[in-house]
């Protein structure tokens, strides 16, 4: 029994403060179709394929989430949340499971899980589900003065991770919040595409930059505003930066 937890999709280049997610399912092809959405999003991932693997490494390094099957070859996914919640662990717990009774429900979340999604689950709900808990989670020990950036109207919390445009939240992906995080951190200043692309996602990065022209894109579908001044600029032949321009619309 493997008895610790799969670093293999770790990236080399990691953020001190990025967001890990560790799944624990064993259900290999499951695990590593997660990884690789959580993955795409700028979430670092670990994996632990039963309950004793998982309840050995967790113990010693939470994460930031802890996506946990009802089902495992050992351990029920609700003992193995009752046995981290007892060993003092507070990282928040999603639970999986293809069991749809409401008792079901009640179990899972009083044994200590945050969160009950049911399988087959769409994506895009999860992660936002995920989202929603890692944004609750560092709430309380925000401060806002010190975790704060702001540029014009465009105000982002590094610590809560909330995004907000003329008092308007913004919902962000992991990755999307790092690009835009990275330009609000040299306003004003022309940052070189592969400048970004190093410091958003990693030093080893060598894929098709073409990935950093879709986020921005992403990004300023979210920020524009119709009639406000659009923020995200383009230096052709350079990279982008972040200054007011024409309003929008």
């Amino acid at each position: 029994m493997n008895q610790t937890l799969n670093r293999s999709l770790t990236p080399t280049h990691q953020r001190s403060d990025q967001l890990e997610v560790v799944i624990v399912d064993d259900d290999p092809k499951l695990r590593q179709f997660l990884a690789g959405e959580l993955g795409v999003e700028g979430y670092t991932v670990r994996q632990a394929p039963d309950g004793q693997s998982a309840l050995i490494a967790l113990r010693e390094a939470p994460g930031s989430l802890i996506l946990l099957d009802w089902l495992l070859p050992d351990f029920s996914g609700v003992e193995v949340c009752r046995r981290i919640r007892a060993g003092g662990v507070t990282t928040p717990i999603v639970m999986l499971s293809g069991r749809d009774a409401i008792q079901d429900r009640i179990e899972a979340l009083d044994s200590g899980a945050d969160d009950f999604i049911l399988k087959p689950f769409s994506v895009e709900e999860l992660l936002a589900r995920l989202r929603a808990h890692l944004r609750r989670s560092v709430v309380g020990g925000a401060n806002d003065n010190d975790d704060q950036l702001q540029f014009a109207d465009l105000v982002l919390n590094t610590a809560t991770r909330d995004v907000s445009r003329s008092g308007t939240t913004i919902a962000l992906s992991v990755r999307e919040f790092e690009l835009l995080r990275h330009l609000m951190e040299s306003p004003q200043r022309v940052l070189t595409r592969q400048a970004i692309l190093q410091a958003v996602w990693g030093e080893n990065h060598f894929g098709d930059d073409n990935l950093l022209d879709v986020y921005v894109r992403y990004l300023r579908r979210k920020l524009d505003q119709m009639g406000r001044p659009t923020l995200i600029q383009t230096v052709r032949g350079v990279g982008f930066m972040l200054r007011e321009g024409k309003p929008y619309g």
